[in-house]
Parts: C-alpha cells; sequence; structure tokens
C-alpha cells in the first residue's frame, strides 16, 4: 500500500483514478458471444459454459428436485444466517415503498405518480470461489417485494455442474422463480436477448468481473436496462487519532480479498495511524486464505495523509467511494458533509462488512467514481414510476388558456387545438 503525505489539491484527480483496465479486447469477446447467443442460443451457451467454467452440466435449468437436495446440504447455522439476514433486508426495503399521493395542482386537476413493477427481471450472481449468495438477498429480496412476476438467476456451475447450495437456499428463500446454470458474459447474453431455455428479461442486476460488467453495458447499449455502472469492489476509509488501526486493517482488507482489480484507500489526518495500520495490514494478511489476491489489491492501494478531518471528507467526495467508513471522533459531522458515496458506515463499530451481509442496506452500489451521479439498488429499482392526471371540465378551463398561449408560442398548433376544441364545447354546455 502507498503511503502519500499532503498531496497538493491538484495531486487530488490522479488520487482519485482506479487501476486501468484494458478493455478492447474484453468489449470484442461480449460482441462476438453475443453474436453467437442470438444465432443458436443454448448451443452456444453450453459451448461458452464448458469452454470458460470446464463444465456441462445435463441442464441448463435447475429443477426444483435439484434445488431441494442441494438445500439438504446447507448447515442449520447458515440457514439461520441468511434468514436473519433476509429479514433485515425486507425491513429496510419494504419502508421504501412510495405511498400514493394525488396532488391537486389547480383546481380540478389532479395528480399523482404510482409505481409498476417491472415484470422480468435477471439476476446475475458470481459464483467461483467466492459465491455470493448475499447478492441473491440483495437483489430478489426488493424485486419480490416490488412484485416482480418473474426473478430469473443465472450463476455459473462448478466442474460437477452444480450451483453452490446457499446460493440455490437464498434463492428459494428470497422469491426466485427460475435458476439457470450459467455465467460470465454468456449469461448475461442469454437473458438479454433470451435463448431456448432462458426468457428475455427487461432489466439485469448483479455485480460481476470486468467480462460481467461489459457484457452488461452492451446489453444496455442493445436496450436492456440494467441496474448501475459497477465495476470491481472498492473502500475508502477516514480515520482520525482515536480510530482503532486493528478495525481498519479488517475493514481494508474486507474489500481488497473481493478481488486483484479492488482497490481499497485509508484518508487520515494523522501519520502515526496509517502507520500503525499498514503494520497491522502486514500481520492479518499473513493469516488470510485469499493472500495472494489481496496482496495484488493492495499494490493498487493508498494510504493518504491530509490536513484535518475536513479535507479527508472533502477527498473522499472527490473519490466518490462505492463504500465509505467514518472512524473518527466527529463521524457524525462528517457523515453529513458527504456528498458522494454509495453506503456510509459511521462510527468503530460499523464494519463494512455488516452492509455487505444483514444490517439491512443494500450492498449493490456504484463503482468507479458513479457514485457521484448513481444511487445504489433500492426497491426503486425495480420499479417503474408512472404519473397519472384527472382533469374535471373547471380543471380544463383553470389551466386551458395557459397551454394555448404556450402551445401557439412554440408553433405546436396540433396541441393548441386539443384544448381549444374542448374549451369550446365548455362554452356551449
Amino acid at each position: 500500500m502507498q503511503k502519500i503525505i499532503n498531496p497538493d489539491i491538484n495531486q487530488w484527480e490522479t488520487l482519485c483514478k482506479r487501476p486501468a483496465i484494458d478493455t478492447e479486447d474484453v468489449n470484442g469477446l461480449v460482441q462476438q458471444i453475443f453474436k453467437e447467443i442470438k444465432q443458436n442460443g443454448d448451443t452456444a451457451l453450453k459451448k461458452y459454459t464448458q469452454l470458460f467454467d470446464g463444465s456441462n452440466p445435463d441442464a441448463i435449468t435447475v429443477s426444483k428436485d435439484e434445488t431441494t437436495a442441494a438445500i439438504a446440504q446447507v448447515p442449520d447455522e447458515l440457514k439461520a444466517a441468511i434468514q436473519l439476514a433476509k429479514a433485515n433486508i425486507e425491513k429496510f426495503h419494504e419502508a421504501q415503498a412510495e405511498q400514493k399521493q394525488i396532488i391537486e395542482t389547480i383546481t380540478g386537476v389532479q395528480c399523482w405518480r404510482e409505481s409498476r413493477a417491472i415484470e422480468k427481471v435477471g439476476i446475475y450472481i458470481p459464483g467461483g470461489s467466492a459465491p455470493l449468495f448475499s447478492t441473491v438477498l440483495m437483489l430478489a429480496v426488493p424485486a419480490t417485494l416490488a412484485g416482480c412476476k418473474e426473478i430469473v438467476l443465472c450463476s455459473p456451475p462448478d466442474k460437477q455442474g452444480n450451483i453452490n447450495p446457499a446460493i440455490l437456499y437464498a434463492a428459494q428463500l428470497s422469491g426466485v422463480t427460475a435458476i439457470y446454470k450459467a455465467g460470465g458474459i454468456q449469461a448475461i447474453g442469454a437473458i438479454a436477448f433470451g435463448t431456448q431455455s432462458i426468457a428475455k428479461v427487461d432489466k439485469i442486476f448483479g455485480p460481476g468481473n470486468q467480462y460481467v460488467t461489459a457484457a452488461k453495458q452492451a446489453a444496455f447499449a442493445n436496450g436492456v436496462a440494467i441496474d448501475l455502472p459497477a465495476g470491481p469492489s472498492e473502500l475508502l476509509v477516514i480515520a482520525d487519532a482515536t480510530a482503532n488501526p486493528e478495525f481498519v486493517a479488517a475493514d481494508l482488507l474486507s474489500q481488497a480479498e473481493h478481488g486483484a482489480d479492488s482497490q481499497v484507500v485509508l484518508v487520515s489526518d494523522n501519520e502515526a495511524l496509517v502507520n500503525q495500520t499498514i503494520q497491522a495490514l502486514e500481520v492479518q494478511v499473513a493469516q488470510l486464505p485469499r493472500k495472494d489476491i489481496v496482496l495484488k489489491a493492495l499494490q493498487n492501494s493508498r494510504a493518504i495523509v491530509l490536513n484535518g478531518t475536513q479535507a479527508c471528507i472533502d477527498f473522499s467526495n472527490a473519490y466518490a467511494p462505492e463504500h465509505l467508513i467514518i472512524a473518527t471522533a466527529d463521524a457524525d459531522f462528517l457523515a453529513e458533509r458527504v456528498i458522494s458515496a454509495g453506503s456510509v458506515f459511521i462510527g468503530n463499530y460499523s464494519c463494512e462488512s455488516a452492509g455487505d451481509y444483514a444490517s439491512g442496506t443494500n450492498h449493490t452500489l456504484p463503482t468507479n467514481g458513479y457514485a457521484r451521479s448513481y444511487s445504489g439498488v433500492s426497491l426503486d429499482s425495480f420499479v417503474k414510476k408512472i404519473t397519472f392526471q384527472k382533469i374535471t371540465p373547471r380543471g380544463l378551463q383553470n389551466i386551458g388558456p395557459a397551454i394555448e398561449i404556450m402551445a401557439a408560442a412554440e408553433s405546436l398548433d396540433a396541441h393548441k387545438n386539443a384544448v381549444t376544441i374542448r374549451l369550446n364545447t365548455l362554452k356551449n354546455v
């Protein structure tokens, strides 16, 4: 981890850059696979599952019997933990439902907005060395609450052609309607365009590596909505002399272990705390089974010493982190000054892992600086907001003349006439 002392503000833009990823070859591969998925459907899907995952499952669709057998393998202790997390996620997202509110903007003119669920959503869940069953909860629970009719899940199978049992348990618990053995670019292509086994969806959700991210962006370019721009995981910690360096080190490592392309940043007004944290990192890294991944991620990471916690929050807002931990004496004060962040964790005991699993907030968040303009996934991500209006004769008489004047000023005579013809009818009543 590189340590930087009091960088000039002109250097901040450079310090805020994420690890560069060469996307040219990736995008070419995405287009190739998408083309084959469109032409050959399941055949292409199976081809690339064999090529990239080394798996050749008998069927693409996970059967009910297969799910039941897999769920029996999940330890009761893990099931209880997943149930607790699901309940908290459900409670937090239920509160986000918008109540219908009719507004009379002028006498006789009523306007309101209602939510309608997106009918078909696709959820992508990474498998491999870190099967993210927690993400199933983060996506399927709000989708179910929103009322989505079809919630399909894709996850790469292992060499034996199976999906991780905990993923299947979380899927059944949270309302997923269909599960498919497919990963990577080919899975995104399958739910974006449809195959013989998999129906096309209206919106795609879920994290993934640079290949999945590029595939989601390509799907969006082909008219399929996606949740948000997302890439490698990232964390920024603001810490002062009151922070516990072992806590800070553990938090940094919790995100560094996601992948070699992850980035973690420590920003502090106290160099001694930074030095203690770096020492704690060295001790804790040695004990991690994913040490090789973590060490690569730390090569992309920085510890920055600035003059005061206000400068620290200013840097954080410039960086716009996916996750932000504020471990300072004035944490509540600084939290009020957060402008751009995916999710914020306040105080020494608010570890980022809580948001990843069980506190109730959603962990599907914008990365790579997109927190400046995007929100994380919420109940609203699974609905469309439709506006309604109801106008009485009196209402049209109240706003009609203004509409006629505005339409005429824009030279849109048909717009004006749609009002005029009604107003003339009312004159004769």
